[in-house]
């Protein structure tokens, strides 16, 4: 685990050593899917209103209890993508190549919310356990992993730790920095999952930017009336637009916070855009 002690003038970065349980879910010879057990507890969703580059859709904050599950340590990487895309069809076909950065430890992209759907629904048949997208609560609280702060670094980023753009904008629209942080590089592209060695205190990595990720939840535009369970809050359309969480290697730090929630069309697909997957089988490690 990383923290980041926000002083001037300099950054601190400390590193401590936890232990976590987890399983890896095999898929063939060398590939398999580590899950790490994501313990049950309760925490504040959302934003506080002087978090910097917060939107309104991340209010009001609102106490949220999740029970236990695993969810993935990295994003799907295009390697496992592969494995289960040529598995047996369950409801609509897969692209077995459809990411624009190549690599097999780079997470896949280029998929839509039902396109990850299918490869949960293939897993789980394949495994005999149920797979899901994470939550939108599953997620921030994965994330969050017991921090307050706008990333579970600490207050601040660095382009040392995540997969962003850590420079200014030419025309001045937004900046590489977050808070009191400093500027970075902008790789423009994504970065092995396992790039930055680096997690969070649950053992997950990779949350903060790289590839946003899908999660389960119709969109909505505040968490008015939102679930306190832990559960996908749905609405009556499914048609409507999916939750995406946690930032890209595109756009600027402030997008990658743990609160931090975009939404997009089901059917929509980018190359900035992948998912992890939650285990919700009991299973004794």
């Amino acid at each position: 685990m990383a923290t980041i002690q926000n002083q001037q003038p300099n950054l601190r970065l400390q590193r401590r050593r936890q232990s976590v349980q987890f399983f890896v879910e095999p898929l063939i010879e060398d590939i398999g899917i580590e899950m790490m057990l994501i313990p049950a507890g309760t925490f504040l969703m959302g934003s506080p209103e002087d978090e910097v580059d917060r939107s309104p859709s991340e209010s009001p904050q609102h106490e949220v209890s999740v029970p236990t599950f695993f969810m993935g340590k990295y994003p799907i990487t295009q390697a496992q993508w592969r494995f289960v895309a040529q598995l047996p069809q369950v409801n609509r076909e897969l692209n077995l190549d459809p990411s624009r950065f190549k690599g097999d430890k780079r997470p896949v992209e280029q998929v839509s919310w039902y396109d990850a759907v299918e490869f949960c629904d293939r897993l789980s048949a394949y495994t005999k356990r149920e797979y899901r997208l994470p939550t939108e609560a599953e997620w921030e609280y994965a994330c969050r992993a017991g921090t307050t702060t706008p990333f579970h670094f600490g207050e601040t980023i660095t382009t040392d730790l995540a997969n962003y753009d850590g420079t200014d904008d030419p025309d001045g629209k937004w900046s590489g920095s977050y808070g009191r942080g400093p500027k970075g590089e902008y790789r423009k592209e994504t970065t092995p999952v396992d790039h930055f060695g680096i997690a969070n205190a649950f053992g997950l990595c990779d949350l903060h930017g790289n590839v946003f990720e899908w999660c389960l939840d119709h969109w909505h535009g505040s968490y008015e009336g939102a679930p306190t369970d832990g559960s996908a809050w749905i609405s009556g359309d499914e048609n409507a637009s999916r939750v995406r969480r946690g930032g890209s290697w595109g756009p600027y730090p402030g997008y990658c916070r743990s609160a931090s929630r975009f939404n997009d069309s089901p059917d929509f697909r980018y190359y900035s855009i992948g998912f992890r997957v939650v285990c919700v089988a009991p299973r004794t490690l």
